[in-house]
């Protein structure tokens, strides 16, 4: 099979290539390296099947032609996180929604199956417990920057979904709660390696607002695999699904956890978001994933708890080596606030 990745320098997208490549298929990327890293595909430069283009999602041309040779379409290109969206709300929102419809229209036009990778933003403020993919969204006032990456992905979502169902090609969207692993990094926001980083430098580890959010956080070698079971499970087509982890912790919790991992020696400090994101920042107390539709497509389960997640971004830090193989579960289920 022919794959193309769009966004695949990034975090997620450089894993997704590594385990199509390990299974025989040839991948093509599409990334324009804002965001995105070619060290996080140095591994496959020599790879017979692979190859890279650096381009726009935005080039409508470009995407007609990558389109129209592959069998599969995986887009995970998009402007992400906090600090990307707030600094630059005007380009996050093009990026998102013209680039998106941009791919989702080549796809249809050449009848090729894709892949939207959404977001867990998408539920807004909505703090129930178990967000399935049908809950309601609660959004805060779209002046607020803060919103705009989630209404964006929310419309993201429906061109998929409208274009599917008119079309018949298949399409699935993946709600991604807090994925996190190995060639992640912390510049944009992302609270588990930006504490990792901090741990291992002896700094401060800095908690925005009191703490006492909460969340759910997912290994990216759980869920690159459910990705691909996704596309080829006809029952999942023109769905959403949830994909994450399942243990619960605090913010506060989190860097607990891990201080005690590294035996780091770094003090916890805290900053109010108006300080750290700029006025008017609001950010939504709890998150926590119903993935059970997940686990009736695909059989889904998450096998890396808390513990392990960090471990293999405290390994990648240390050694640049990947530590990915077996399973690991912990025994918590939750941490105190």
């Amino acid at each position: 099979m022919k794959a193309v990745v769009t966004g695949g320098a990034g975090f997620i997208g450089s894993h997704l290539c590594d385990h199509l490549i390990a299974q025989g298929h040839q991948v093509t990327v599409i990334d324009d390296l804002s965001t995105g890293s070619m060290a996080n595909l140095a591994q496959l430069g020599e790879e017979p099947g692979f190859s890279f283009v650096q381009g726009d999602i935005l080039d409508h041309e470009l995407i007609d032609r990558l389109v129209s040779e592959a069998d599969t379409v995986y887009h995970l290109a998009a402007a992400v996180g906090v600090y990307n969206i707030v600094d630059n709300p005007l380009r996050s929102l093009r990026i998102n929604l013209h680039g998106t419809e941009n791919i989702v229209e080549a796809a249809v036009r050449h009848r090729v199956p894709y892949m939207v990778a959404s977001t867990s933003e998408v539920y807004g403020k909505n703090d129930a417990d178990g967000l399935k993919e049908d809950d309601d969204r609660i959004y805060g006032s779209p002046t607020k920057s803060r919103w705009s990456y989630a209404a964006a992905k929310g419309l993201d979502e429906l061109v998929a979904y409208v274009h599917g169902a008119e079309s018949g090609v298949p399409c699935v969207i993946t709600r991604f709660f807090n994925v996190v692993g190995p060639r992640q990094t912390g510049r944009y926001g992302m609270v588990v390696p930006r504490f990792v980083d901090q741990a291992l430098a002896g700094e401060p580890i800095t908690v925005y607002g009191t703490g006492a959010q909460r969340r759910c956080f997912g290994s990216v070698f759980d869920v690159v695999p459910a990705m691909t079971r996704l596309m080829d499970t006809p029952q999942a087509f023109n769905r959403a699904v949830n994909l994450g982890g399942r243990e619960e912790i605090s913010i506060k919790g989190l860097a607990d956890r891990v201080v005690e991992l590294i035996g780091s020696d770094s003090p916890i400090t805290y900053t109010d978001y108006e300080q750290a994101y700029g006025t008017g920042y609001e950010d939504m107390q709890r998150r926590y994933p119903d993935t059970s539709l997940a686990g009736r497509l695909i059989g889904y389960e998450p096998t890396r708890g808390l513990d392990a997640i960090i471990g293999s971004i405290v390994d990648h830090r240390r050694t640049g080596f990947e530590v990915t193989a077996g399973p690991v579960k912990t025994t918590a289920t939750t941490a105190p606030v």
